[in-house]
Formats: C-alpha cells, sequence, structure tokens
C-alpha cells in the first residue's frame, strides 16, 4: 500500500514547512544521488539539494568530494577529469552513473513548478573560472525558477547573481556565526548575520544548522524572525532520525517542536517521510 505520507513537507499552524531531500534521498535507504529519486522529486514538487564538483571541461558532476575516488570507481581530482571519463564510472554506494549537469538541465525542464533543486556548490569561484561560469549560464539560465545556487564561496554566489539573476541564492554562515558565538556573544552574532544578508550576496535563502536555531533561540535570539523580518527565507539543517522507523525518541521530539515553533521556511533531513509521519504522531 502507498505511503500517506509525500516527504514535501509538514502543515502547521497556518504555515507550510517544506522538507528538503538532502543528497537527493527521501530515506537513507536511497543511494546517493540518484537520478530516479530526483525524477521523482520533480514529479512531485519537491525541495531537492545535491552538491556540484567542476569538471575539466568546466562542466559539472553531482558529487560531494573533491576526488574521485570518495564515491566512485574512478580515481583523481574531479577537476582534471573529462565528463566522457565519468560518463564511464560508477558510485559506490548505489552502482548507478554520476548525474552530469547536462543531463540535470534536460530532467530540469520536467519539473513540477513547485520544485526547488539546490545546488551546493563546492569549489569555489576561481577553481570553477570563466567556462564553468558559462556553463552554467548556457545550461541552466532557462530552468532559473527551479533552482537555489549555495556554496561556501561568497564570491561564486556574486558570481551567480550577475550572471544567472533569475537564480535564487542561499549563504550558510553556520560555521562563522558558531565561532562569533563562542568568541563574542549573541550580539555579535546579530550583527554579522544583518551585515551578511544585507551583503554583496544578496541572498534569497540563509542556510542555518538547527542545534544553532535553537540555541539562539534559548539564548533570546530568534534567528529565524532576524532573516524574516528583512524578508529572507531560513532553511534549517539537517535534522535526521536516530531510528527513522520508530519516530521521534523523546529528545528528537522536543528539539523539532522547539524548531517548528520558531517557523523555518525548510528543514533539511534524509529522511523527509519518515520525518513527515513522526510529527504527525506526536502533533495528531
Amino acid at each position: 500500500m502507498a505511503s500517506e505520507f509525500s516527504g514535501l513537507g509538514i502543515a502547521h499552524q497556518g504555515r507550510f514547512t517544506r522538507l528538503k531531500w538532502h543528497r537527493l534521498r527521501r530515506s537513507f535507504k536511497d543511494p546517493l544521488f540518484s537520478a530516479g529519486v530526483m525524477a521523482e522529486g520533480f514529479r512531485l514538487g519537491a525541495s531537492t539539494e545535491l552538491d556540484l564538483r567542476v569538471r575539466a571541461d568546466g562542466g559539472f558532476v553531482v558529487l560531494h568530494d573533491e576526488e574521485l575516488e570518495g564515491e566512485t570507481t574512478g580515481h583523481g581530482l574531479i577537476r582534471e577529469a573529462l565528463p566522457e571519463t565519468i560518463r564511464g564510472l560508477t558510485l559506490l554506494e548505489g552502482g548507478h552513473p554520476p548525474i552530469l549537469s547536462e543531463d540535470l538541465a534536460t530532467m530540469l525542464q520536467t519539473a513540477h513548478p513547485d520544485a526547488l533543486l539546490q545546488f551546493d556548490v563546492k569549489d569555489e569561484l576561481e577553481a570553477i573560472g570563466p567556462r564553468g561560469m558559462d556553463h552554467l549560464a548556457d545550461h541552466f539560465a532557462g530552468s532559473s525558477s527551479s533552482i537555489i545556487v549555495s556554496g561556501a564561496d561568497l564570491d561564486l554566489i556574486v558570481a551567480v547573481k550577475h550572471r544567472l539573476p533569475g537564480v535564487k541564492r542561499g549563504i550558510d554562515p553556520t560555521g562563522k556565526l558558531m565561532d562569533i558565538y563562542r568568541n563574542h556573544g549573541l550580539n555579535a552574532v546579530e550583527t554579522d548575520l544583518r551585515a551578511d544578508i544585507a551583503g554583496p550576496t544578496e541572498p534569497d535563502t540563509i542556510y542555518l544548522a538547527w542545534p544553532l536555531v535553537l540555541q539562539a533561540a534559548r539564548d533570546g535570539l530568534d534567528l529565524v524572525g532576524l532573516c524574516h523580518d528583512v524578508g529572507r527565507l531560513v532553511d534549517a539543517w539537517t535534522f535526521n532520525l536516530k531510528t527513522p522507523d520508530a519516530g521521534f525518541d523523546e529528545a528528537e521530539a522536543r528539539n523539532f517542536s522547539a524548531l517548528m515553533a520558531l517557523k523555518p521556511d525548510q528543514i533539511t533531513t534524509d529522511e523527509p517521510i519518515a520525518t513527515e509521519r513522526a510529527w504527525a504522531a506526536i502533533s495528531a
């Protein structure tokens, strides 16, 4: 019998919080970065996420690590590999071929209007270079409403703003904010986050680790509310259940309820269906 849960999100108190499929997964049982799961997400209108690495020709491949041997049957740096080489490889988990950016561009043409695909780009702008930016513009400008680009390199996000102005942009200042929190306190966190939001990236979405969001709220700073006040969306990452089939344990239920009370726009998880089901069980 089909599940009554889709993993798309959670309706609560008049709001809808999307559940983002981390690494193209609906479940830990799914292989990493599967084209089949991505196609299902596109069909349903899900919010999904994948990692991108630049290839030797300026195109991209859906992988996380810098070297091919981290996730595939290949060897060497991805940025030195040509697409024909990568097409001959398989992922160690799942045995399917890696997804190339050309494949992404083709599949995006069939996506549901509500579908949103996050490109979490792992390389810096210097490594991507003009050819990489040309590739993104040539292949994805027509699908701009279905894409959000994020990355650790803020120069890259600024470059995306100029080359693909219709594409949404996201930044993740979590690591920096946690250091500021430890060393300078909560007021400094607020000051720095406001500066990032007002900065040249002009982000649409702010990605924040959910433990940081909850700890700041306990100490008196609503990071989600701060972002909402200036018109930005918030993704709280990555909330995974220890035992997905069993639902939330007591601590997970407490933390997830506290997170939902802060009204994030999206929660990242590798178990969206189990998370939706677990929430239904405790909120019934």
